[in-house]
């Protein structure tokens, strides 16, 4: 069984940066895609974007295009979220996610905090 663990979450100010990363323990990755979402207070699951574990193909929500980048390190069974520009808006539970479609992703982290304030 794979298991995902993120990590890097914590207190940031609007306009700072932020890594957070996913660990793959278990066996090897085998999953199409590793998926980043999350979830402010109050609101519903939010796709952020995922990349395509065998290659470098990214995909992103509109909301964080060109401030979020997405990358991995195969050799390190790791994937990172890079925020860049933090805006309040950004603050949630952030999870990553493995599956096979961008439509379904079925294997999920314990998720990390990220609080963007002043």
């Amino acid at each position: 069984q794979v298991q995902l663990v993120e990590s890097g979450g914590g207190l940031v100010q609007p306009g700072g940066s932020l890594r957070l990363s996913c660990v793959v323990s278990g066996r090897t990755f085998s999953s199409r895609y590793m998926g980043w979402f999350r979830r402010a207070p109050g609101k519903e699951r939010e796709y952020v974007g995922a990349i395509f574990w065998s290659g470098d193909m990214t995909n992103y929500a509109a909301s964080v295009k060109g401030r979020f980048t997405i990358s991995k390190d195969n050799a390190k069974n790791t994937g990172y979220l890079q925020m860049s520009s933090l805006k309040p808006e950004d603050t949630a539970v952030y999870y990553c996610a493995a599956g096979n479609r961008l439509e379904n992703f079925n294997n999920w982290g314990q998720g990390t905090q990220v609080t963007v304030s002043s």
